[in-house]
């Protein structure tokens, strides 16, 4: 673009379908951070929530131009230093947040003491039209990956109720899941990351990832047709260096795709 992005999007910010608002902001922003996009101005901010059916959430995202994007080289993902997360509630009593929290913790505390998750009651306009909880978990690694899970209650009116005890549990038990599947992105980005390490430089990018997620498998077949980019992939099986799942090295050399509207200064 030419001009830095500032944007406001409304509509529902967390559901059972799509990354929430809460997980790209603690992990597609640092992933967007390491390919040079960065700035004072690089911001996700969430001013209201929203949940299905209803909707009602509303978000700022702001987000500088680049001229062109940065190699990486994301092949050490370190281990796990820290977990943050948010219990949020929106039109339900404000003690869900707080028994989410408790019963993921009830799990997390087992393996790593450094743990805060916030709650995070969202009151009046704020809180969108429909009522619901939920629960994201990012962990951090010592190289500075980031990987997610969320998890969120039963549209209204749709489904059985979901006891909060129960959703923290199980996304700890995702969070878990994730990590033993590990790689240096999460499997909610993976696609984001192939995609800018396509459109980098004319210059080696390589990722350490985790099993792929069928929607990234589909995702390289557009990559193909789109920038006839083919990554070179090599298995990692776990052993003494990396724990967990078997792990993927993807390789490509970008497209040299630049900004050509952006003005030079």
């Amino acid at each position: 673009m030419k001009h830095p992005l500032r944007i406001v999007l409304r509509g529902v910010t967390n559901d059972q379908v799509d990354p929430s608002v809460d997980v790209l902001k603690a992990t597609a922003l640092p992933l967007l951070k390491q390919f040079g996009i960065d700035g004072e101005s690089f911001e996700l901010k969430v001013v209201r929530r929203g949940m299905p059916p209803g909707g009602g959430g509303e978000v700022f995202f702001s987000c500088p131009v680049r001229k062109v994007l940065k190699p990486v080289q994301l092949t050490d993902p370190g281990k796990i230093k820290r977990i943050r997360g948010i219990a949020y509630s929106v039109r339900v009593s404000p003690q869900m947040a707080n028994r989410i929290v408790d019963s993921a913790r009830s799990i997390l505390n087992k393996f790593i003491p450094d743990i805060y998750i916030y709650t995070d009651h969202m009151k009046g306009v704020s809180s969108g039209k429909s009522p619901g909880f939920g629960l994201s978990l990012v962990a951090e690694t010592t190289t500075g990956a980031f990987l997610s899970a969320e998890l969120a209650s039963n549209p209204q009116g749709q489904g059985a109720a979901v006891l909060p005890e129960d959703l923290g549990q199980n996304c700890a038990k995702l969070l878990l899941e994730e990590i033993y599947r590990g790689g240096c992105v999460d499997s909610t980005n993976q696609s984001l990351g192939l995609l800018l390490m396509t459109l980098g430089q004319q210059d080696v990018s390589k990722v350490l990832l985790g099993p792929l997620s069928p929607y990234t498998i589909e995702f390289l077949r557009h990559l193909k047709s789109f920038f006839q980019i083919m990554f070179k992939i090599e298995t990692k099986p776990c052993g003494e260096e990396l724990k967990g799942g078997d792990k993927v090295l993807l390789t490509c050399v970008g497209v040299g795709f630049s900004n050509l509207s952006k003005t030079l200064k």
